[in-house]
């Protein structure tokens, strides 16, 4: 069913805002509750270590990443206050291209995830890098099929490898991370071939940056941003890389 941009944004504010109200409903009166369901308690930045073991250049200057990782509005956001990041779209990937649009997607029924496409110059910051970003200050990799007040397994933690080294690099980060014992609990993070990636309407784009006086932006994803600022200076950079230029 065809909307036009206007009521389909509305109808995703309406979603997160429903989301973002029973996630407060839960803080308010279920202390009980977040004991004995964590996933739901929603997300903090965690300080880990950086990978053992990284893609190393090939001495290409631009190359891709994609991740998934709760609603795109805020994984977008961090990544474009990266340095070396050249470009962040959001999208969809893990399903096909009919049902790659958000209506549809939002029914958690189409395999895709809300994801982010990263291009970045992986002479000034690495796929590792961009991994440790992720993991760390981007979401909550210990959360399955959610991401704090978003449920479905369009918000799933899931790294899409676009080559053999990037699965490679990927699950031995999520190796050691789990060794190590990094957040008290597993990691829910998938792996999966990247087969496609379709960017998401033009206004999911930069929302972060078009929306910081949104509720949900100021409670789920402007802390991310201030915490990649905080825990990673060196590659943290003021003013965002948009898509909308």
């Amino acid at each position: 069913m065809a909307q036009n941009g206007k009521n389909t944004l509305a109808g995703a504010q309406a979603r997160h805002a429903v989301a973002w109200v029973a996630g407060m409903a839960l803080l308010a009166g279920a202390a009980v509750f977040f004991v004995d369901h964590p996933a739901a308690a929603g997300e903090k930045a965690v300080k880990i270590p950086a990978p053992a073991i990284d893609e190393q250049s090939a001495g290409a200057h631009t190359e891709t990443a994609v991740f998934a990782g709760g609603c795109f509005w805020g994984v977008q956001g961090v990544f474009q206050h990266v340095k070396g990041v050249t470009q962040a779209v959001s999208g969809y990937a893990g399903g096909n291209a009919s049902n790659a649009n958000y209506e549809t997607v939002s029914t958690g029924i189409t395999g895709h995830a809300e994801s982010v496409k990263v291009t970045y110059d992986p002479s000034v910051v690495s796929y590792g890098k961009l991994l440790q970003v992720y993991f760390s200050v981007a979401h909550d990799p210990t959360q399955r099929n959610r991401q704090g007040p978003d449920v479905g397994s369009q918000y799933r933690s899931t790294v899409f490898a676009a080559s053999d080294v990037q699965e490679k690099v990927a699950a031995a980060y999520i190796k050691q991370l789990n060794d190590a014992d990094a957040y008290g609990r597993p990691l829910a993070t998938t792996i999966e071939s990247l087969k496609a990636f379709y960017p998401a309407e033009s206004y999911h784009q930069d929302y972060l940056t078009h929306h910081p006086d949104s509720l949900y932006i100021a409670v789920n994803d402007l802390p991310k941003v201030e915490s990649l600022e905080r825990m990673f200076p060196a590659l943290y950079r003021e003013k965002p890389v948009l898509v909308g230029g």
